[in-house]
């Protein structure tokens, strides 16, 4: 039986005075894919930060296998085993694709990880970064990007992977190939949060649906009963 990975509980957060998270709570189950929905300024990045300890929630508990790691540093957090994929890709665009991946790596198999994610392993699931390994990062494609910072992510070997807006601003084919990437992490057991505006790429993709709206929890539950209650859904969503 499947047990609970990541558990956030009566979380709330601030930005300076700003209220932005109020009383946050869901399970990420081990092996399965979340999909966080929510519109702009709904708080899903700001569930991700406050996960990752970029901002420290002013109430409420953090749990990655039962041990609350609210409070820790970020780097202490991805020690633990949480990698982010943030939004708009953020590589080291003055290094190489495979500088940017030396220096994320972590060792294989720390902290009960699954899968071990090495370069060469990287450069088997992205064949455009093998090609393009000793390429400086600011002159891949958007596309090339988003899947180095994906490589990056995996290849610090986390048991738990947050992606934010993996899909945005990419063509149609390459938001495919990210989704298959995402669909072949989630057959190999990695535990993922997936922040997403794209709903149909989330719905695909995830086993559980949770929906933010101004920094509440409005709906959690399964793919197949956000979409058994679209008038709900497209309430929070606005087009569904």
């Amino acid at each position: 039986m499947a047990s609970e990975i990541l558990t956030l509980d009566h979380v709330d957060a601030f930005y300076g005075d700003s209220h932005v998270l109020h009383d946050v709570g869901f399970t990420l189950t081990s092996g399965m894919v979340l999909g966080l929905l929510g519109r702009n300024g709904a708080g899903k990045s700001t569930c991700l930060s406050t996960i990752i300890g970029f901002l420290r929630p002013k109430r409420g508990v953090i749990r990655l296998d039962g041990r609350d790691i609210c409070g820790l540093s970020p780097e202490a957090i991805s020690h633990k085993g949480i990698s982010l994929v943030p939004q708009g890709r953020r590589v080291f665009k003055t290094l190489s694709v495979r500088e940017n991946l030396i220096v994320a790596a972590q060792r294989a198999g720390r902290n009960g990880a699954g899968v071990a994610w090495s370069l060469d392993k990287v450069f088997d699931a992205f064949p455009r970064l093998k090609e393009r390994q000793g390429q400086t990062s600011a002159l891949l494609s958007g596309g090339e990007q988003q899947m180095l910072a994906i490589g990056r992510a995996l290849v610090s070997n986390p048991r738990v992977l947050l992606l934010d807006e993996p899909s945005e601003g990419l063509a149609p084919q390459i938001v495919a190939e990210v989704g298959r990437t995402v669909a072949q992490l989630k057959s190999e057991g990695l535990s993922i949060i997936l922040v997403e505006q794209n709903i149909k790429f989330t719905m695909q993709l995830a086993d559980k649906i949770v929906i933010l709206n101004t920094g509440s929890v409005v709906f959690d539950d399964t793919p197949a009963r956000a979409n058994a209650d679209q008038s709900f859904i497209s309430q929070h969503l606005g087009v569904f």
